[in-house]
């Protein structure tokens, strides 16, 4: 029998469709931590950090669920080539206004608002791309493209800015977004699947018809308050990392990239793996509840690598290693890196399974947007909160506090929801 991953690879379209995500994917990543260094060296304020994250999730309050209406009833092909353009096409002028504070929160809202559309058309349209037998294989394909974009996007923002400068960053990051457009228009979509002819959008009924999924389905209402969640903590982790860096790893602020966000994504691909291939017959729900468990304790003791390293079984360990190679926070907080990574694929990888596997094609645009608004509107206060309580009263404090909130909701979620 025929390897189903090389089956599904073996497809043209959805080969494209992986090149073309993994280039809109580093475009995207790459921007949006290079546009929080930029503002970070232009500041110094971590308030004015949280400034450019609101202006990636302010569109997506406004815009989310609209978004997956139409998206649901347009051909999702012509979709992603014409996001990816409009995406080149506002970042291009961050070349010459980059040290713009308004420009650049302006721009950043532009970007975020056409992603709005691109988010709800990448996964939706795989099932018309390969065969039924083949979707779990394609999905893990998309997924393990989504982290490798990632990575590579993290681990090259922080040497890229320092090596070739702010400037050819936004200028590598236009052309990404371009050749993610001549990808997706290799795509050959089967048009009676996608564009056949749909009666009139009913924006209001269709709005209604995701929020009455939301309500009757206990399923998809966890699994999206789970997504929203994790997807929110990522922002805040966005708006404090940059002093975090500085003030208590005390490294430079573009380092912090390959240090932090690199060995994270390595843990949600590990995490990945290990549910897809010994962990997939556990309960979801379990999984998502330990992996949420850990993310607290991870973020709880995160700040404080510097005191486990003066602990006596550190030092011991120190003492029969070679001083090159004596651990200290910086390796404390690789490590938790990793766990966090592998703790935030529990909670991801089950919770977005359950929502594909309780939605229908004509939902999961809505789904998606709905999910996107969420997170926006639930991420404002703490995305502005964190900035400036990290400003006024330190950034240890904020990240040991958030630690300790999701402790809390992990617990409850353990003993009030079986």
């Amino acid at each position: 029998m025929r390897n189903p991953v090389i089956a599904a690879l073996s497809i043209p379209s959805f080969l494209f469709l992986l090149i073309s995500e993994f280039f809109s994917q580093f475009a995207m990543n790459l921007l949006d931590f290079v546009l929080l260094i930029v503002v970070y060296g232009l500041s110094k304020s971590n308030i004015a950090v949280a400034g450019v994250v609101l202006s990636f999730t302010i569109p997506s309050i406004l815009f989310g669920i609209l978004a997956g209406v139409y998206v649901d009833n347009w051909n999702k092909k012509n979709v992603l080539v014409y996001t990816n353009l409009l995406r080149a096409f506002v970042v291009f002028p961050l070349i010459f206004v980059s040290k713009e504070l308004a420009l650049i929160y302006l721009l950043s809202f532009m970007v975020s608002l056409a992603t709005q559309f691109f988010v709800p058309a990448e996964t939706p349209i795989i099932p018309n791309l390969v065969r039924k037998d083949l979707l779990l294989s394609a999905n893990a394909l998309f997924s393990l493209g989504i982290f490798g974009s990632i990575i590579v996007a993290y681990a090259l923002s922080g040497p890229l800015l320092l090596f070739i400068g702010t400037v050819n960053v936004f200028i590598l990051v236009t052309i990404l977004f371009i050749i993610s457009a001549i990808f997706a228009i290799l795509i050959r979509l089967d048009y009676s699947k996608d564009n056949v002819k749909k009666p009139k959008i009913n924006v209001l009924e269709e709005i209604k018809d995701a929020f009455s999924l939301m309500a009757k389905k206990e399923k998809v209402y966890h699994s999206l308050f789970l997504l929203t969640l994790i997807q929110t903590l990522v922002l805040v982790i966005a708006v404090i990392g940059p002093g975090y860096a500085t003030n208590v790893l005390h490294i430079q602020v573009e380092k912090f990239p390959i240090l932090f966000v690199t060995p994270a994504v390595i843990g949600m691909t590990i995490g990945a793996i290990l549910i897809g291939n010994f962990l997939h017959k556990k309960s979801k729900q379990t999984l998502a509840k330990i992996g949420l468990l850990i993310i607290g304790i991870v973020m709880l003791v995160f700040p404080y690598g510097s005191f486990l390293t003066s602990r006596e079984l550190v030092a011991k360990l120190n003492s029969n290693l070679p001083h090159a190679v004596n651990i200290n926070s910086v390796h404390i907080m690789l490590f938790l890196s990793v766990m966090i990574g592998l703790a935030f694929s529990l909670v991801f990888v089950p919770s977005t399974t359950i929502l594909q596997e309780e939605t229908t094609d004509r939902q999961r645009g809505k789904i998606y947007g709905s999910l996107n608004t969420l997170v926006g509107i639930v991420s404002i206060v703490p995305v502005l909160g964190v900035g400036a309580l990290a400003d006024f009263i330190g950034v240890t404090k904020v990240i040991s506090g958030i630690g300790l909130v999701v402790i809390f909701l992990a617990i409850l979620r353990i003993f009030k929801y079986k």
